[in-house]
This record gives C-alpha cells, sequence and structure tokens, in this order.
C-alpha cells in the first residue's frame, strides 16, 4: 500500500503546510519547537538555562509535581532539565537524551528572510539553527511527555527526558556533569539519545539509521613559528607559508579504511540505492574485499568516506601580527573525527608526519573518548525495526557508525545501552547541520514527532 495514503489520516496538514490544520497535540509539539529554536542557546553568552526553565514551566503547567522536574545549573547559563515521568517501576528506566545547546549562527550568514533564532515555516521546511540538532527531539521528548500524562499511561519503566547542555562544545557538558554530581538522575538501562536521522530518495524514505557506535573527536594545534622582522625585507622561511604547505598536505591525505560490522552493513543497504561501479564497489566493500579502486571510488561522496576511515579537516585559521611584519606565527585548528579502533595518539603522530619539520602538531585535551558499540541484534533494536516499519512501510532499517560525536558515548561507557535514533529524514547528501540555513521538512518533523511517540512508549512498556 501507498505509504503516503497511510500517513495522511496523522499527516493531513503536510500537504498544505498550514499551521491551522495542526490537531491539538501537534500544534502543542509546535508551540514547544518554537520557544526553544528561538531562546539562544549558543556558548558562551547563550542561556542553556533559560531554554531549561521554559521547558520546566511547561511541564509544570501540565501538572508534573516538582519534584519530579529539576533544573540543574552548574553555571549561569548552563542550566540542565531533568524531568521523571513516573511507572510501575517494574523495570529500570528509559532515558531519553536531547541537547538543547546549538552551534553559533549569524543572521548575515544566511539566507534573505531567514533569521538562525527565529522559527521560520518556508515552502514545507522549517528553517533555524537547532531545528534538527537538537531541539527537534528536545520539543518531541517534552511534548510526548505531556502526552503520555494525558493518557494516563502506566509504564514498566520510568521514562526520564534530559535536555542538557553543552554537547556542542563549551565549559560545562551537562550530562557529564550530571554523571559525576547527580548520577541518579540519569540512572537508566536505556537510552534513546540523537545520532542518526533517516534519509529520503527523492523524497521518500529510503532508510533509517540507527546509531550503535560513533566516532569521537579530537582537535590539535597545527603551529608553524618563525622570528619574524619587518616585511620589506622578506626571506625564504615564513610561518604562513609553513603552514599553508602542511595543510595543502592534509588536505590530499587519508587516513586507512578501517571495517567493522557497521561499515560493512551499512554499504549493503546503499548498494541498491547507487548504480555501476558505484554500486558494485559498495557490494565489495561489504563482504570486505574492496579493490583500492573501489575504496577510491566510494571514498569520493563524503558520506561514505566519513563512514570508512578518521578524518581531519582544518577548520580554523589566524597568523601574523601586522600588516607590515613578518608573521612571527600562525596557527590552525584541525577537527579530527577518530574511528573505533584508533587512538588520539596514534592520529597526532600521523598529523605531525603530514606537517613535516617546521610545525608543530599539539593535541588538545578532550573530555570525549572512545566507546564500546551497543548491541545491534538486541531486542530493544528489534522493537525500533518494528516501529519503523510501522511508520514507514519498506523502509530500511540499518546500525550506523555516527561520524559525529555525541554524548551517547559517555553513557556507554557507564554501562547504559544507547541507539541513535529520531526518525527525522533529510534527502541524500544534503548536511546542513551546523551550517548555513538549517531546515527540516515539516512532514519530517511531525513523522518523527509520532514516531518517537510510539517508540518510547513500547519500551517503555517493556515491548
Amino acid at each position: 500500500m501507498d505509504r503516503s495514503v497511510l500517513l495522511l489520516p496523522l499527516f493531513l496538514f503536510a500537504a498544505t503546510g498550514s499551521a491551522a490544520e495542526l490537531s491539538a497535540q501537534q500544534r502543542l509539539t509546535f508551540d514547544i519547537y518554537k520557544e526553544l529554536v528561538e531562546i539562544r542557546t549558543v556558548h558562551p553568552d547563550g542561556d542553556n538555562t533559560a531554554a531549561a526553565r521554559a521547558m520546566e514551566a511547561r511541564l509544570l503547567a501540565a501538572g508534573f509535581d516538582p519534584k519530579d522536574v529539576q533544573v540543574f545549573e552548574p553555571a549561569p547559563l548552563k542550566g540542565n532539565l531533568v524531568a521523571r515521568y513516573r511507572g510501575t517501576g517494574e523495570l529500570k528506566p528509559l532515558l531519553l537524551l536531547a541537547h538543547i545547546d546549538v552551534v553559533e549562527a549569524r543572521k548575515e550568514d544566511w539566507s534573505d528572510g531567514l533569521d538562525p533564532f527565529k522559527l521560520t515555516e518556508r515552502d514545507g521546511y522549517y528553517y533555524g539553527r537547532g531545528v534538527i540538532d537538537d531541539k527537534a527531539m528536545a520539543a518531541t521528548f517534552v511534548a510526548n511527555l505531556i502526552r503520555y500524562r494525558q493518557e494516563g499511561f502506566k509504564p514498566r519503566r520510568d521514562i526520564i527526558v534530559a535536555l542538557t547542555a553543552d554537547e556542542e562544545g563549551g565549559t560545562h557538558n551537562g550530562v557529564a556533569w550530571l554523571l559525576k554530581n547527580y548520577p541518579a538522575a540519569l540512572d537508566a538501562e536505556l537510552a534513546l539519545n540523537e545520532g542518526a536521522g533517516g534519509q529520503w530518495r527523492g523524497g521518500k524514505p529510503y532508510l533509517v539509521g540507527v546509531q550503535v557506535s560513533e566516532k569521537f573527536p579530537r582537535n590539535y594545534d597545527l603551529e608553524a613559528v618563525n622570528p619574524g622582522g619587518h616585511s620589506s625585507i622578506p626571506r625564504s622561511d615564513n610561518a604562513i607559508y609553513d603552514l599553508a604547505a602542511a595543510l595543502d598536505r592534509l588536505s590530499r591525505f587519508e587516513f586507512p579504511i578501517r571495517l567493522n560490522y557497521v561499515s560493512r552493513g551499512l554499504a549493503a543497504k546503499m548498494v541498491d540505492v547507487e548504480t555501476g561501479e558505484k554500486s558494485r564497489a559498495l557490494a565489495a566493500i561489504a563482504a570486505g574485499n574492496p579493490t583500492p579502486e573501489q575504496i577510491r571510488l566510494v571514498s569520493s561522496v563524503p558520506q561514505y568516506n566519513a563512514q570508512l576511515r578518521t578524518t581531519c579537516v582544518a577548520t580554523m585559521l589566524s597568523g601574523g601580527h601586522a600588516a607590515n611584519a613578518l608573521p612571527q606565527s600562525a596557527k590552525a585548528t584541525v577537527n579530527c573525527r577518530i574511528i573505533p579502533g584508533e587512538t588520539p595518539e596514534s592520529v597526532e603522530q600521523e598529523l605531525a608526519k603530514v606537517a613535516g619539520g617546521q610545525v608543530a602538531v599539539k593535541m588538545r585535551p578532550s573530555t570525549f573518548g572512545p566507546s564500546d558499540p551497543s548491541d545491534a541484534q538486541s531486542p530493544y533494536m528489534k522493537t525500533i525495526q518494528r516501529i519503523s516499519e510501522e511508520m514507514w512501510p519498506g523502509v530500511q532499517i540499518s546500525p550506523v557508525m555516527s561520524t559525529g560525536a555525541t554524548d551517547g558515548s559517555r553513557l556507554r561507557n557507564i554501562g547504559m545501552t544507547v541507539y541513535g535514533v529520531s526518525g527525522v529524514f533529510v534527502e541524500f547528501g544534503e548536511n546542513r547541520l551546523h551550517g548555513r540555513d538549517e531546515r527540516v521538512a515539516v512532514r519530517s518533523f511531525f513523522d518523527s514527532n509520532e514516531f518517537l511517540y510510539r517508540l518510547a512508549k513500547a519500551l517503555a512498556a517493556g515491548d
């Protein structure tokens, strides 16, 4: 049966995009979503506490007991909300985790008529910073918690919603701070988090990704130094040139591929999507025996390449101190996403080789580290698959390794089972997270809301 027919009763409004056609529950979700997007929660001066307090107010107004809704603020502006929906207690809790901090965005960098901190609906999309990463899930979790209470749902597990600060960077990561100072607040058997979304092909759902593993980030400083001097007397050695040469070498360097069951499984799912040589190359990767030529072909697609190997890319640059002086230093930040099985130290050694003797490489400290994968064959995974197939008949479901880091790794490292799944779909190849004109299709946002409602309800019931 055609999927659009199956979803029509739930999502009729999506055909027109008219907010007037939202159901009462969808209107509540939208209002929460809009409120969150329009609270600027960037590091260092955005107000995460204001967002946490706004969600606290929503839950208290819905009748939640104040003792079950708490805002923890380790530092000014760095508040975290933890709310608990009480079940029977037969099973350990389910944690629904989302971060409410976002990456900085400037209005002048976005398209005309778009303000990153105003939720804008245009041509069937919602635009704004965080509309996917990660305020879509945050708004959904709060709205669905209210929905469960309105229904009188009695799960076998408590449901904990945690909306946290500084996942994107900053001085007070909410999950790390809570685990250290209030571990009981996040004590759960199982967690749903961000980490993987869905892929559309031509506007039709093709793949639901479920993060079971993730890369971890590490930043490195590359710096060239020089005595400098007056710019009227140039010399052959120059800090900016030395750094530029090192970055040019880095732009052409690739770490070796490291195949695992997750990357091979994802390649197998994409064989029927691609055609010709690319399809055959993916099949060879799935089988674990690709040729060098096949690796190069698949690596030419950024989304595939990031699944196959550690990647390092220059993200920030500075140099010199005066227009009429030879530069005494030039410095670049290189952000690496390290694949499980490799270490930050081994990456630092490779970067040093690439940079050469004139450029020093220094690793920055980080609280992120590697984590063991979650079980891709667990009963929980089967529930994710069942709900996905109910929502989108015929869709492929695949475990994935997230190329970006999430707080899921911190939870895995204390023994919690974590799955990154949102039900948000974007067209294959679109990548606006952290960038210009971040957006989500209106119909995808509300599909995701319903998906996470059903999924969390099933998991909390012990299904």
